[in-house]
This record gives structure tokens, C-alpha cells and sequence, in this order.
């Protein structure tokens, strides 16, 4: 390993890095020690500029784009040459944990922050970025702000989506924009040399084996979907059950024979409906209208690709009395990261002595977007009992901070290659 980097390793420090987990946990922080930090919201906004004054400490430039996803950025030797990228999210589940996202974040800042105090020249830029709206949990689809970076969608696809309240995503963006006046403009699909990003496993693979640094080979495909059933409220009191046309009950049918539909005897489908709104949603109201999330996923593209597009004809032949519609909102493929960054992340962790394994993700990031513009890869770190999307999320800060210091020998080898 060079001198310079193992310098700007050194200066990793994973007091400041917990110390900060522990600051951003207390926007949004919720009983269990757990996080509720939607995108586009008032914590998200307060998370924004908690990690725009952190930068601005250290001299680093910052950005945003029209979507929201934040840009810090430390200048290399070559000012016109494409930056090397990390990052991840700030928004969270609505019971989500300390970690998941903002740790790649963290570490992010921290490699920038240990670089910088080297003196460490790079030959590119390095640039963080805080990407928007990475879990959904509130508007959804997932993943949004790389979406719209790397042109895989486009912003007006998203502006008119609601959330549970009715809130237009338009207007929740205008606000959120707004709250950042002196962030410079940052363009969609920018050129980018090269994408790192870090994350906590979120399974529990690497503290089974006794690993510290997940190597992550790529991201398994998904689809999914909103099914809507369209039935008519009765009182519950009084109207004879064979003339219902209950829209939850047939819900309930649609779910059973997707379950039918995705039972895997190996376990590697993952199958989720995590998310119902059901009108009128009253104890003696028949109801009338249910919506519904599908998520598929499925290593293998030919599988995910059959199951996905069975899904509606399985949701309309489960259905009796009640009208559906079914929407596709996702579709993303399976994706293979770059053998190159791989290795570079393989052997920054070999040359720290960091025992480390190579792995797929099981759950999607914003990675999967940008490896589609660029080298990329992934760098996971263990958390406790593999529980993620959970008050109870848990990481060792000395797992956190050996993650920081592959990632920032991995951004030194990219950034002057």
C-alpha cells in the first residue's frame, strides 16, 4: 500500500465516526433506538443540513441537484477529470434503524475528512453524495434520486406521486430544495469514473463467517408493483356475505395466490407485501377500495422475469366480485458490479489486514444505478443478528471505522488511477 494512503488510513477516526452515527440518530429518533426519517420530510431536511455544515468545516464544496440528492466534493489535481464517487442515503424506514444508509454517508465524509488531513493529493476529484429517497418508504418507488442521476428515469415520472397523507412529492421536493438556497445547482448524469459505496450488510452472513468487509460481487433483480381492488362499501351489520363485494377479502385472495404463485423451495425468492391502505377502513364498513404493495426479487433474470410477469394474470384470476388494477412502479434487473473495483476493494482490505469475504446483496441499493454508468462496487460491514429495517439495527463502531478505512484506500486507488 502506498504511503499516502496508508496515511490517510491512519486518520480515520472512529470516535468522530460513531460520535456522528450518535448525532444523526437523533433526527427522527424513535423509541428502541431507531430512526424514522422519511425522505423529503422536516428530519430529512434537518440530516441535510447537519451534513452540509460538516462539510463546509472541512472546506469541501457542496451541491444538489434537481431531485435533491447532495453532492460534497474535494477538489484533485485534475479539476476537469471525472470524479470518483461513494455515498448512500439519509432517509430511512418508518421504523428503520441507526445504520442502514447513513453509515455509507458517514464513512463517505470520513474518508474525504482523513484524506484531506493527509494532505493526500488525488489525481480526480473525490465527491460524497447523500442520494434522495433510497427506501420508498414514503414515496415510492425506491431508489429515486440515482434513478433520476443516471437517467434510468426521468424526474417527471416522480413529481405527482403521493404519500400515505396525500402529499405531492412535487411540493415536498420544492420544500426541501429550498431549505438548501446556498447549495450550488449540480447536473443530472454528470460523467463518473468510478462508484464505491459502503453499507451495513443487512444479513447476517458476515457475522456467521467472521468476516469484517463484505466484497459484493452484485444486487439480485426486482419487480414490483400496486395492486388496486375496487369493490363497494356495505355495513357490516347487515349486508348478506354472498353480495359483498368486499375489496379486502378479495385483497387477501390476491395475496394467498401470490404466495401460492412464489413458494420456493429454495429459498432464494423473496416475496414481500409490505404496504396496505384500506377505505374506508372502518369496523362495520365493508371495504371498498384496498392498495397493496408486491415486491419480487430473485437473483436469476430469467426467473424474476417469469414471476414478475405472471403476477397479474395471477391477481386477476383470484378475484370474484371485485374490479382490479395492477401497476407496475420497479423493474430492475439483476446487475454484476465491476470485477475491477472488486479487486480494489479486495486488496485495500487485504493490505489492512481485514478479513473479507465476496458476496451478492440481497437488497437493493443505489449502486445498481450507477453501474450502469460506471465501474462500481460495494463495500458491506457486519450488523448484529443480520437485522436491518428494525429499531433493534445494530453495528460495532469498530466494524463501522475498518469499513471507512477500506473504503478510503479503495477511493485513493481509484481516484489516481
Amino acid at each position: 500500500m502506498r504511503e499516502a494512503t496508508q496515511d490517510a488510513v491512519s486518520r480515520v477516526d472512529e470516535d468522530r465516526l460513531w460520535r456522528r452515527h450518535l448525532e444523526m440518530a437523533e433526527i427522527g429518533a424513535i423509541p428502541g433506538n431507531g430512526v424514522n426519517r422519511a425522505a423529503f420530510s422536516s428530519e430529512d431536511i434537518a440530516a441535510r443540513k447537519r451534513l452540509i455544515a460538516w462539510a463546509r468545516s472541512r472546506g469541501f464544496s457542496v451541491s444538489v441537484d434537481d431531485i435533491g440528492n447532495l453532492f460534497v466534493r474535494r477538489s484533485g489535481l485534475d479539476a476537469r477529470a471525472a470524479p470518483v464517487m461513494t455515498g448512500s442515503h439519509m432517509d430511512s424506514q418508518p421504523r428503520g434503524g441507526r445504520f442502514d444508509g447513513i453509515y455509507g454517508v458517514l464513512a463517505g465524509l470520513e474518508a474525504l475528512e482523513a484524506i484531506d488531513a493527509a494532505g493526500a493529493k488525488t489525481q480526480r476529484p473525490i465527491e460524497l453524495v447523500a442520494w434522495s429517497n433510497e427506501e420508498g418508504g414514503r414515496f415510492a418507488p425506491c431508489t429515486m434520486g440515482s434513478a433520476v442521476f443516471s437517467g434510468a428515469r426521468p424526474l417527471a415520472e416522480f413529481l405527482n406521486v403521493r404519500d400515505n397523507e396525500g402529499v405531492v412529492l412535487r411540493d415536498a421536493l420544492r420544500t426541501t430544495l429550498a431549505a438548501t438556497p446556498d447549495a450550488a445547482p449540480h447536473a443530472f448524469a454528470t460523467p463518473v469514473a468510478a462508484y464505491v459505496e459502503a453499507h451495513i450488510e443487512q444479513g447476517p452472513r458476515l457475522e456467521t463467517e467472521g468476516k469484517t468487509i463484505g466484497v459484493v460481487t452484485g444486487i439480485q433483480g426486482l419487480r414490483w408493483f400496486d395492486v388496486e381492488v375496487f369493490g363497494e362499501s356495505a355495513h357490516a351489520g347487515t349486508t348478506p356475505l354472498n353480495v359483498r363485494r368486499d375489496a379486502l377479502c378479495e385483497a387477501i385472495a390476491i395475496i394467498n395466490a401470490l404466495h401460492a404463485l412464489t413458494r420456493d423451495g429454495d429459498d432464494a425468492l423473496r416475496f414481500t407485501v409490505g404496504r396496505m391502505l384500506v377505505t374506508p377502513n372502518s369496523p362495520n364498513s365493508v371495504a371498498s377500495h384496498v392498495l397493496f404493495s408486491v415486491d419480487l426479487r430473485h437473483p436469476d433474470p430469467a426467473t424474476i422475469g417469469r414471476l414478475g410477469d405472471a403476477v397479474e394474470p395471477t391477481v386477476r384470476g383470484a378475484v370474484r366480485q371485485c374490479d382490479v388494477k395492477v401497476t407496475p412502479t420497479l423493474r430492475d434487473d439483476p446487475c454484476m458490479f465491476d470485477s475491477g473495483v472488486a479487486d480494489a476493494i479486495e486488496q485495500a482490505a487485504a493490505g489492512l489486514g481485514i478479513a473479507s469475504m465476496r458476496m451478492p446483496s440481497g437488497a437493493s441499493h443505489d449502486a445498481m444505478y450507477l453501474a450502469r454508468v460506471c465501474p462500481t462496487g460495494m463495500i458491506f460491514v457486519p450488523c448484529e443478528r443480520g437485522v436491518s429495517h428494525n429499531e433493534a439495527e445494530n453495528a460495532k463502531p469498530e466494524d463501522l471505522a475498518a469499513g471507512a478505512r477500506v473504503l478510503t484506500a479503495t477511493l485513493m486507488e481509484l481516484a489516481n488511477r
